[in-house]
């Protein structure tokens, strides 16, 4: 056995999410990826003497729709408290946040593995503003700060220490992602940093109870960089204990060009940040009818959404899926086939999975554009469905027919009739066809007389060549067989 396998890691969350708000946590200055740096301030932001800050409703009505989502407890009462410790880029020095009252406890995400499914429980959810940008790659000697993110609404997801791996922390953000997308409360833009994680990572023996020295990966942006991270991190306190050294209680980071991880600074206690109330922010009490409001209003959530598509529309595990991985891609979804017969829902669901999302991204392309023909599409499907075109036929010559002729409306039986693709079941046309084929292969046809059946495809192949993709294929089969079997 490998040393590394007498380990166990255990790891921590503590994920940052950024809020679909127009404006920040405690002023009106706008919210808004990029723009010229430090153009979204204002005095209060940039914590000129004499300005109070005043909260802003909708990160905590975001809140505590996040919080129901993941089966949270939703406090009453909340205060706001000043985390005190120097920050380069956030103007008062301290930062408001919750410490004791945080607005949501408990819940927990449910998340899919190699291994099946595992439930990460929650600490708590709270809120508090974001840190402006410290730029450190356009100048060798100096550190520019871009104030126009410091003060953005953020809430903080802190897990229970029930990640075993990097692929479980991989899953997590992936299921966070898509939840905070769903109930509108962020775009969970990892890359523009509207979604990122300090990732807590120990470990111990397995079968140990007590908990190891943990260090914080601070700031990850993406997936690939957090499985990374955690798989250098491990090594390193392994092969750190094994030779007999003491793994120290640090703050890490994460450089992805080495995939190494180096300090920045000893780890702090929450004694370090000197919590105290925010003398400026009253207590916010939140009311029945309040939460009732939210609790009304909540969307479908993913895990629901996927039991619809699979119970409603009797699509498969990983069609389902597919299609609810993305909130906007479930409802279009659901849109097209309203109304629709049952048998054209799994020819749907391929046709949107196959085609259309993979037209949106090459030729950017929208669901409004696509659903111009959408009737046109439900014909293309019947026709499919009963046999009238094949399916090859329809997706690589009626498909791109439609789509290029965005402001013309045809039936699609009179399209596919001028490209001669409509195929048949007529017996005596297909009748003359398989003798043909049948009397140009004798040898195929005594090899099938002793006993290889498997033959018939490549009997009907034959007819459909010959047929130019015309010979029905259910028919064509049903024929071949009786010929062969004479």
């Amino acid at each position: 056995m490998s040393v590394y396998e007498k380990y166990e890691t255990v790891i921590g969350l503590e994920v940052h999410v950024q809020l679909s708000t127009l404006s920040k946590a405690f002023c009106s200055d706008a919210v808004h990826f990029g723009g010229e740096p430090n153009t979204h301030t204002s005095v209060l932001s940039l914590a000129h003497p004499g300005t109070l800050p005043r909260l802003n409703k909708k990160q905590v009505e975001y809140a505590v729709r996040l919080g129901m989502a993941l089966g949270c407890e939703i406090n009453r009462t909340n205060n706001f408290d000043r985390k005190n410790y120097f920050y380069a880029d956030l103007p008062k020095g301290y930062q408001i946040t919750q410490d004791k009252t945080p607005v949501c406890v408990g819940g927990s995400l449910k998340i899919k593995i190699t291994e099946g499914v595992r439930i990460i429980n929650l600490h708590h959810i709270h809120m508090e503003e974001d840190a402006g940008k410290s730029i450190h790659d356009q100048d060798p000697t100096v550190t520019f700060i871009d104030l126009n993110r410091a003060g953005t609404p953020l809430l903080e997801i802190v897990t229970m220490p029930d990640l075993r791996s990097g692929e479980e922390v991989d899953a997590f953000m992936t299921a966070m992602r898509q939840l905070v997308r769903y109930v509108g409360v962020s775009d969970g833009n990892m890359e523009e940093g509207s979604m990122r994680c300090d990732v807590n990572i120990s470990v111990r023996l397995k079968g140990a109870t007590e908990f190891g020295t943990r260090c914080e990966v601070k700031n990850v942006n993406s997936m690939r960089f957090a499985r990374r991270a955690i798989e250098f991190e491990v090594k390193r306190q392994i092969d750190l204990i094994e030779n007999g050294g003491v793994v120290q209680q640090n703050t890490l980071n994460f450089d992805p060009a080495t995939g190494v991880t180096t300090p920045l600074r000893s780890k702090e206690n929450t004694h370090d940040y000197r919590y105290f109330p925010d003398p400026d922010l009253p207590p916010v009490v939140l009311s029945e009818t309040f939460i009732e409001k939210i609790k009304h209003e909540m969307p479908t959530l993913p895990w629901e959404m996927k039991a619809i598509l699979t119970q409603k529309y009797n699509l498969t595990e990983y069609d389902a899926a597919l299609l609810s991985d993305d909130k906007e891609t479930a409802e279009q979804y659901l849109a097209f086939v309203e109304s629709f017969p049952t048998s054209l829902f799994k020819p749907s669901a391929n046709l949107f999975i196959n085609k259309f999302l993979p037209t949106m991204h090459a030729h950017e392309k929208t669901f409004v554009q696509l659903m111009v023909h959408r009737m046109q599409w439900k014909e293309m499907l019947e026709l499919i469905e009963n046999g009238k075109i094949s399916a090859s036929a329809a997706y690589m010559k009626l498909y791109p027919t439609i789509l290029a002729t965005p402001s013309v409306i045809v039936h699609i039986s009179e399209m596919a009739e001028k490209m001669n693709l409509i195929q048949s079941s007529d017996t005596n046309f297909l009748d003359n066809i398989i003798k043909e084929v049948i009397g140009n292969n004798p040898e195929k046809v005594a090899e099938y007389k002793k006993g290889r059946k498997g033959l018939v495809g490549f009997f009907v192949g034959e007819v459909m060549k010959l047929s130019k993709g015309k010979a029905e294929p259910k028919a064509t089969n049903v024929l071949v067989l009786k010929e062969l079997e004479k």
